[in-house]
């Protein structure tokens, strides 16, 4: 993926992020194609079907989101209108990108304490205190560990969570805290990308945050190459 992109990791946390991205959002695709696929063959050959797909299928597609989001900024491909700052000289252009570029990363700052605050309680820990920024950590916030999905089975590599955060207490379903935990994980690489971006837009390794023109770009020259012939 990174290749087609033309994205480059400078920095070993680069690296590291960039191949937990796309391994992630790879087997997160396999494994919707594979249970989407068993759950059709059951139902039309064998009048079966696994109860749990479908929630399963939601979960892996919340997590491909949110992960897209951040894949979409590494690659410059989330859309975007700039007919207005295009009116501006090169120089005003990057002022902008880069004023633009800082609302993200406000915005971004505030998804991370949102998602973090929604899923502590499902971890057994505590939200953070403060309206817009993190101002400590809040006390005597109720704990939902206890929450589990509606139709998933407990799976055995997940068992250790009952001692850690359900006072020992089995789950008879999947907690909740497992696929909400893409909730701070995917605002985290989302503010880490904007950042990143942020700091290629200062440097001017790239022009803007969102989709190039390179298509459009390739379409006029192919007509003007037509043109001549």
């Amino acid at each position: 993926m990174s290749g087609q992109s033309g994205y480059v990791a400078r920095s070993r946390l680069g690296r590291i992020v960039n191949a937990f991205e796309e391994t992630a959002i790879a087997v997160l695709l396999g494994l919707m194609t594979l249970v989407t696929f068993a759950n059709v063959v059951l139902r039309y050959g064998f009048n079966s079907s696994l109860i749990w797909g479908l929630e399963v299928t939601l979960m892996l597609f919340a997590w491909l989101v949110l992960l897209g989001i951040s894949y979409g900024f590494k690659v410059t491909a989330h859309l975007g209108v700039d007919a207005l700052t295009n009116l501006f000289p090169p120089a005003w252009r990057k002022v902008l990108a880069l004023i633009a570029a800082a609302c993200c990363i406000a915005y971004a700052g505030l998804l991370m304490k949102g998602a973090w605050d929604y899923y502590a309680p499902f971890a057994g820990l505590q939200p953070t205190t403060g309206r817009w920024f993190p101002t400590g950590i809040a006390e005597g916030v109720r704990d939902r560990a206890f929450y589990v999905t509606d139709q998933v089975p407990m799976l055995g590599i997940f068992r250790w969570l009952e001692d850690a955060i359900n006072y020992g207490e089995s789950y008879d379903k999947l907690p909740r805290v497992v696929p909400y935990t893409i909730l701070p994980v995917g605002a985290a690489l989302i503010l880490f990308r904007v950042i990143e971006a942020t700091v290629d837009l200062f440097t001017g390794r790239r022009k803007s945050l969102i989709v190039s023109h390179e298509a459009e770009d390739a379409v006029d020259d192919a007509a003007r190459a037509a043109g001549k012939d």
